[in-house]
């Protein structure tokens, strides 16, 4: 038997969306359904000192106006998924622009943009606060959040600094990104009477947003049901709970008919989070033959005035390298903007920092950028207890990627490698992130009576290949052929699973899966040999071999029997559940490389290769990883060259709520990208030695497309995104 875990299996759901036929949450068709639509705060900060509904409520088509007065009333859900510190249209204070004020609910969605149109409102408004430089005196640490402690310290950073015969001290500032998925975020919500209610949601946490309706409507948990079988992108945007579900919900039940929300892209700028604008200074010492002394890395993030969570981890500077004195601050300015949220990656803001300042070390160092970081190697984990990782292969991402990418032909002089008129840059970083450390998911398997097995987990496909996935490790474990296997997800009447966010499905799902298919070929095998009427009765079930439906004496082939012949004599399925087990932290690392071509007359950079060599444990589908891979990378260009959420700093707006203005990179924008993967088990992850991965490869380019700028024009931008009128 060839193994199904390993090999590039196409996907499995990709010929239902080539074709039209997967169903997204907006394709929901539920009979009599009505049609939302939000009016948004024109202002950043104050009052609602009145708002005229009646122009809207007289419109063709219109059911019902809902503002601040006749809302139903909603109780702020407490779990971890609802970020906002409140629930809009429940008084009249104004946290930031673009935060609904009006739901207008109508026959058909155009009515209900129509009447939008006509709802008044007026506001008693205060002078806002937009940019991070405008509040760095008012800065703070601010509580630990999902991700731990905002502060850490190892060692004395101010006597390794003390003692480097080399130190940096350099800032950089990112701006405000959003996420940008095809499928803006949508809701439908139908009532079964006032207690029951399904939920169609395009939703990265289905069983997330399943609890937070049930506690902000006060309905039983087991009378709300989200479905949510296909995503159209998410990056991090549908994975907290938003108020727009809840209030879909609220309506819904209060019109005694279904209510449809698809958020405008307009919308989506103020209604799902977003990278908040970033401050970083670092100061690096090292002796003269490169070895790490000291790290200081402080890092100043937007929130707002009612959250104080920061979304980007800085776990690269406290875990990547062997510095024995290191303090990382991740620290909070309030603004009147609307609620940062993770994006993917996270950790890509700190990590940008770091990589950039290590390239800057590296040239005041004349070491080469790839040496210095084989110099402060470590093999153990420097939090908290150096302890040595699972697995950790970021020696051989090193050394094979510079192989393939002809590291060794660089010629480490900036402004020094030219093709006519152009300039040549080839730059380098690390990417690491960490995955799991959350919650994690259960699972069921039936096997039928026919030996085919139908496996669920309430958790969804965020484009990254999770069915297909899980297909291959439930049909690995179970022993049957790939087409035997049907994995389905994206229903919260299957198991729990947390978020698919923080590279955890694979760690956490996988297990999952894995212990389900485990305990039920267990059980197939245990009735077996069970059976007099079976030729492998009274085989010790440790030396039954499953492979291809197939159940075999180890070492003795022939004695054998089909799963299906098994289970038709035994007469009904077999099934086994697992419970959610906690996902233990794993942490996926490579070596990122970029070339860039500059033309000096006009500033334009185009990126030219991109090479990626990585461990993420055992590879389960080189199809999928790669893919990963190459949107990692593709979100790291326009993270480093094009992408500005831009906000109006007198009346804290985003300006560009679109995807005119909103630079995303093209295909023409993208070169050919190459791919390594190390392919060492990690023997600490239940889910077949994969860690998680997906968020890994947008870590460290935009780093090494930043450093390849500066290798090719010898100007070092620090100030993100680099566009042509920094260069010239």
């Amino acid at each position: 038997m060839s193994p199904i875990v390993g090999s590039p299996v196409p996907r499995i759901d990709g010929r239902a969306k080539v074709t039209g036929a997967a169903t997204y949450a907006a394709d929901a068709e539920v009979h009599g359904t009505l049609h939302g639509f939000l009016v948004m705060s024109t202002v950043a900060s104050g009052r609602i000192t009145g708002i005229d509904t009646r122009d809207a409520e007289r419109s063709a088509g219109v059911i019902g106006v809902f503002t601040h007065r006749n809302m139903p009333r909603l109780a702020r859900p407490e779990y971890i998924s609802f970020l906002k510190g409140y629930i809009p249209l429940q008084n009249p204070d104004i946290h930031h622009s673009g935060q609904p004020v009006a739901y207008v609910v109508a026959e058909t969605l155009e009515q209900a943009q129509h009447a939008a149109t006509l709802v008044d409102v007026s506001y008693e408004a205060r002078r806002p606060r937009s940019a991070v430089a405008d509040a760095m005196d008012e800065a703070y640490v601010p509580p630990p959040g999902l991700s731990g402690p905002n502060e850490f310290t190892r060692g004395d950073v101010a006597a390794g600094l003390a003692q480097a015969d080399v130190r940096i001290d350099v800032t950089y500032t990112t701006p405000m990104h959003h996420h940008n998925p095809i499928e803006p975020s949508t809701t439908t919500a139908e009532w079964d009477g006032a207690e029951r209610v399904t939920v169609y949601e395009s939703a990265q946490g289905g069983h997330a947003t399943r609890i937070c309706v049930s506690q902000a409507l006060g309905v039983p948990l087991g009378n709300v049901r989200v479905l949510s079988p296909f995503l159209g992108g998410g990056f991090g945007a549908k994975g907290p709970v938003w108020p727009h579900t809840l209030l879909t919900a609220a309506v819904a039940r209060e019109l005694r008919r279904p209510v449809k929300l698809v958020l405008s892209r307009a919308h989506t700028f103020t209604s799902n989070g977003h990278r908040g604008e970033a401050h970083q200074r670092l100061r690096i010492g090292a002796g003269r033959d490169g070895t790490l002394t000291a790290i200081d890395h402080v890092s100043t993030h937007q929130v707002t005035r009612t959250e104080q969570v920061v979304f980007s981890g800085s776990h690269s500077t406290r875990m990547l390298y062997a510095c024995p004195n290191v303090h990382v601050a991740q620290r909070a300015v309030r603004l009147d903007l609307p609620s940062p949220s993770f994006m993917r990656p996270p950790e890509s803001v700190g990590s940008f920092g770091l990589e950039s300042a290590l390239d800057e070390l590296s040239y005041a160092l004349d070491i080469d950028p790839v040496e210095l970081r084989l110099r402060n190697h470590t093999a153990v984990n420097p939090e908290p207890t150096g302890a040595p990782f699972g697995s950790k292969h970021l020696i051989e991402c090193y050394r094979r990627g510079a192989a393939k990418f002809r590291w060794s032909e660089r010629d480490p002089r900036p402004r020094s490698m030219r093709d006519g008129d152009t300039l040549i840059g080839w730059g380098m970083a690390t990417a690491a992130h960490t995955a799991g450390g959350r919650p994690g998911a259960g699972a069921r398997v039936v096997i039928s009576t026919e030996g085919r097995a139908v496996v669920q987990v309430g958790t969804h496909d965020i484009g990254t290949g999770t069915y297909t996935v899980m297909s291959q490790i439930a049909a690995q474990t179970l022993g049957l052929d790939l087409a035997d296997v049907d994995f389905q997800l994206g229903d919260t009447d299957y198991p729990f699973a947390f978020m698919s966010v923080a590279s955890a499905t694979v760690p956490g799902v996988g297990a999952a899966v894995n212990r389900a298919c485990t305990a039920a070929r267990r059980a197939v095998v245990d009735i077996a040999v069970a059976d007099p009427r079976s030729p492998l009765h009274g085989v010790p079930a440790e030396r039954i071999t499953v492979e291809d439906g197939i159940l075999y004496e180890t070492g003795r082939p022939r004695r054998r029997e089909d799963i299906r012949t098994v289970l038709t004599r035994h007469a009904e399925p077999v099934e086994a559940t697992t419970d959610p087990v906690p996902i233990p932290h794993g942490y996926s690392v490579g070596a990122e490389f970029a070339e860039v071509r500059v033309d000096p007359r006009v500033g334009r950079v185009r990126v030219t290769r991109m090479l990626g060599a990585y461990d993420a444990g055992r590879v389960l589908n080189r199809r999928t990883i790669r893919s990963q891979a190459i949107g990692g990378v593709v979100c790291a260009v326009g993270f480093a060259l094009t992408e500005h959420t831009l906000v109006d700093p007198h009346q804290a707006r985003i300006v560009n709520p679109n995807l005119s203005g909103y630079l995303l990179p093209v295909n023409a924008d993208i070169p050919h990208v190459q791919t390594i993967f190390i392919d060492e088990p990690d023997p600490t992850s239940e889910a077949l030695n994969a860690r998680g991965f997906g968020e890994t490869p947008g870590t460290g380019m935009t780093a090494a497309i930043g450093n390849a700028i500066y290798h090719a024009t010898g100007r070092r931008i620090r100030d993100l995104p680099i566009t042509p009128d920094k260069l010239i």
